[in-house]
C-alpha cells in the first residue's frame, strides 16, 4: 500500500512541476530561461569537476589495459590487414602455389571445451500437430 501512495505522490509532484513550468513560460519566460541556463551550467560544471578528479585517472587505466590486451591478442593471433583489394589477392595466390603445411602446434583438444552426452534417442513431441 506504501509503494501505492509513492507513486501517486510522484505523479503529483511531476504534475505541480509540468503547471508550474507551464505558468512560468507565460508569465516570465526570459527568468525561465535563464533559470534554465544557470541549472544546466551547475551541472555541467559539477560534472567537470567529478571526471577532472575523479573519472579520468580511472579512464585512462582502463584504455591502457585495453590496449595491451589488444596487443597481446594481436601478438597471439598473428592477424595482419591488408589496405586494398591486390594484396590480398596476390597473397591468396601465393598461397595456393606453395602449399603451406599446417602448424603442429594447434592442439585438436582445447580444454575449455568439452562434449557434455546428452539423450540424443528421445522422442520430440511434434509441436505443429498441437
Amino acid at each position: 500500500m506504501s509503494r501505492n501512495i509513492m507513486t501517486w505522490l510522484v505523479y503529483g509532484l511531476i504534475g505541480l512541476a509540468v503547471i508550474g513550468f507551464i505558468g512560468s513560460l507565460f508569465t516570465d519566460t526570459i527568468g525561465l530561461i535563464m533559470n534554465l541556463l544557470i541549472a544546466v551550467l551547475t551541472g555541467a560544471v559539477i560534472f567537470g569537476l567529478v571526471y577532472f578528479f575523479f573519472l579520468r585517472k580511472r579512464t585512462s587505466n582502463e584504455l591502457k589495459k585495453y590496449r595491451k590486451a589488444v596487443k597481446q591478442s594481436k601478438q597471439k593471433y598473428k592477424t595482419t590487414t591488408h589496405s586494398n583489394n591486390i594484396t590480398s589477392k596476390s597473397t591468396k595466390l601465393n598461397q595456393s602455389i606453395h602449399k603451406i603445411k599446417p602448424n603442429n602446434k594447434q592442439r585438436k583438444d582445447v580444454p575449455h571445451l568439452r562434449v557434455i552426452e546428452g539423450n540424443n534417442n528421445k522422442k520430440r513431441k511434434n509441436r505443429a500437430s498441437l
